[in-house]
Formats: structure tokens, C-alpha cells, sequence
């Protein structure tokens, strides 16, 4: 199995056109989205997935504003690739999101 790189949204890509080079079957390239240019940024680099963020309000973020389930909706269809949600999801919030998705990712969520 080959190593994979989660590219988070909006800092630097350092070191990451080695790995692009480099990238062979197994390699997944997963990218932190926050909206629509990070999507953008995902398609650009052939993104294998997209991690779409916050999905809902997340204690890892208090008062950042959360996407809700319509506009990660929104967002994960122009998305281009799978989208994965991430932030404030719970066993109750994941069934609010739309059948889109491609999968959830949780910390707090599995504490």
C-alpha cells in the first residue's frame, strides 16, 4: 500500500509536487475544502476525495460557521469526486446529510 497526503485548505503546498510525481495507484490525495475554492483547488490537483468542512457546528471550532446540510449538499455535488464530511458530525447529524455523500470523518464525534 502507498501512502496517501490530506492537503488542508488554504495554507501552502509545500513539498507536495514530489508526491504528485511520485503518485502511483494506492496514493490517495484527500483535500480540506471549506468552499468553493477549495473545490477548485481539489479539482486542479485531481484530488482523489474531497474532506468538506464543517459540516455542522463543531466544538473544534466554536463559533465558526458551519455549512449545514444544503449547502454541503450544494458544495459536495460541485465537488467533482466524492466528498467526505467532517466537523460536528455525530451518529444524528450524519443522517442529515444527503445520500451524496461519500463518507463521514469525525474526532469528537467518536470520543
Amino acid at each position: 500500500h502507498g501512502a496517501g497526503l490530506l492537503l488542508p485548505d488554504r495554507r501552502p503546498a509545500r513539498h507536495l509536487l514530489p508526491f504528485l510525481l511520485a503518485r502511483k495507484p494506492g496514493r490517495v490525495l484527500l483535500v480540506a475544502a471549506h468552499g468553493r475554492a477549495g473545490l477548485a483547488r481539489a479539482r486542479r490537483l485531481r484530488a482523489d476525495a474531497v474532506l468538506l468542512s464543517p459540516a455542522f457546528p463543531t466544538l473544534s471550532h466554536p463559533g465558526a460557521p458551519a455549512l449545514g446540510p444544503l449547502r454541503w449538499a450544494a458544495l459536495a455535488v460541485r465537488a467533482g469526486r466524492p466528498a467526505l464530511a467532517l466537523g460536528g458530525v455525530t451518529g444524528r447529524s450524519a443522517r442529515r446529510l444527503p445520500r451524496l455523500a461519500a463518507g463521514i470523518a469525525a474526532i469528537g464525534g467518536f470520543a
